[in-house]
């Protein structure tokens, strides 16, 4: 597993053309994260790719005129733990039943 971490400019369509570049590939994407640093934008992912798919994706990926910096590392776990988010009826069930 290995955990790519993508800094980018945030115009319209980049995060799409990073994200497309993997399931182009037929990747499964294990664990996707985007937020906003600062300047730019990143998007974390958690990938399990053979040192070819590696290569394929960093050369598609700098070759995106908004991406500021490509960097991979091995991952330390399996998959890293988000905040989870109930699903939409689970709340409105609380909610109906928090005003009877």
């Amino acid at each position: 597993m290995q955990l790519f971490q993508i800094r980018y400019r945030n115009s319209q369509g980049t995060l799409m053309r990073i994200l497309n570049a993997v399931s182009r590939r037929g990747l499964e994407l294990t664990s996707v994260h985007s937020e906003y640093t600062g300047q730019d934008h990143a998007v974390t992912m958690l990938l399990h790719v053979s040192p070819k798919q590696m290569g394929q994706l960093y050369r598609e990926w700098h070759s995106i005129v908004d991406v500021i910096n490509v960097h991979s590392s091995p991952a330390q776990h399996e998959a890293p733990v988000w905040a989870a988010h109930p699903p939409a009826s689970v709340a409105e069930q609380s909610a109906r039943a928090a005003m009877a």
